[in-house]
């Protein structure tokens, strides 16, 4: 009888807790959909640049999984054109790769050594001439997505402290007492945002260091653009960490908030391939021009003015859950 009426309460419980009853029942079916498209998502094909090659060689090409695309010279590459640029002079092959990343420049490889061995005459000895533009022959795939993993660390922690700090804020009373003050509900945001912040700039710092110099993960670029990036992502995950704890009642609801918000991000950083039409969601998420911009510097040797673009959408992301943040402060005091 007892065990019975503890599972009665349990069960009482839930049905009031209609948030939790919801995300218990989405969050399974939202991640079960994303593993669905990457799974049965086509082998992915890759767009290969081609300079002064015969006709049978680009049909092999088409049949090997790639997209032949005419072009003038290997810096298509440096344009996001196309994975690889081949030529053919005195029976020798000619690759300009972009090695950043592994799997696609794998099969790019594998799509021309394919289309090569049925059209030219070669020599035993003589070997393709492969150039990586980006990257390197022996990058790890652990190089390939430190980048990646870099971005979403720093934002699954940003965003699971400062959200379940702010809540514990708001639930023990703390927030309450700040706004009985003549502060204005800008500052009381603005100064959450710099006090956590502040910390963050050391855990971002912490973690940057630690892949490069202690994993030794491959660096191109400036590590102060990787610190610049992992601080204004920081900032994005702060601020929207502040904003969903709105939404929550307890640690318990802001950590399943996790499911919805964060993992769903992952998909869309490059760690899977996705529909091309799926992949369209990714731009309205912080994490993709994270990973854009951390992948353009570490593997690309990307400049400021390169990652630029990404770094004012996550910065406009940050002001706008600022703004919202601000307004949302007027259910615990008009000020």
């Amino acid at each position: 009888m007892r065990v019975r009426a503890l599972a009665k309460r349990i069960l009482m419980q839930l049905r009031n807790d209609k948030r939790t009853l919801a995300l218990m029942l989405m969050a399974p079916l939202l991640i079960l959909t994303l593993l669905y498209f990457v799974f049965e998502t086509a082998e992915d094909t890759v767009n290969i640049g081609i300079i002064n090659v015969p006709q049978k060689f680009t049909e092999e090409l088409c049949q090997n999984n790639a997209v032949p695309v005419r072009c003038q010279s290997p810096e298509a590459i440096k344009d996001g054109k196309v994975t690889a640029v081949v030529t053919l002079k005195s029976g020798k092959v000619y690759v300009w790769i972009d090695g950043s990343d592994s799997t696609r420049s794998g099969n790019a490889i594998r799509a021309i050594e394919a289309a090569s061995r049925g059209v030219v005459q070669r020599r035993p000895d003589m070997v393709t001439d492969i150039t990586y533009v980006y990257g390197a022959e022996d990058l790890s795939l652990f190089d390939n997505f430190a980048a990646i993993l870099m971005g979403f660390l720093v934002f699954f922690f940003v965003f699971l402290i400062s959200g379940i700090s702010f809540l514990k804020e708001r639930t023990t009373g703390t927030l309450e007492k700040v706004l009985s003050t003549p502060v204005k509900r800008w500052e009381v945001v603005a100064g959450y945002v710099l006090g956590f912040g502040i910390i963050n700039l050391v855990q971002s710092a912490a973690i940057t260091f630690y892949l490069v110099y202690v994993l030794r993960v491959m660096m191109v670029g400036s590590i102060w653009l990787v610190l610049l990036t992992t601080l204004v992502t920081a900032i994005s995950a702060l601020t929207l960490g502040i904003l969903v704890s709105t939404a929550a009642n307890s640690e318990f609801q802001m950590i399943q908030f996790i499911p919805i918000i964060i993992v769903p991000q992952a998909f869309f950083t490059g760690l899977f391939t996705l529909p091309p039409a799926l992949e369209v969601v990714g731009r309205f998420m912080p994490l993709y021009y994270t990973a854009e911009a951390l992948k353009d510097v570490m593997l690309k040797n990307a400049g400021f003015m390169d990652i630029l673009p990404d770094l004012s959408i996550l910065t406009a992301l940050s002001v706008i859950f600022m703004i919202i943040n601000t307004k949302l402060l007027k259910r615990y005091r008009n000020i």
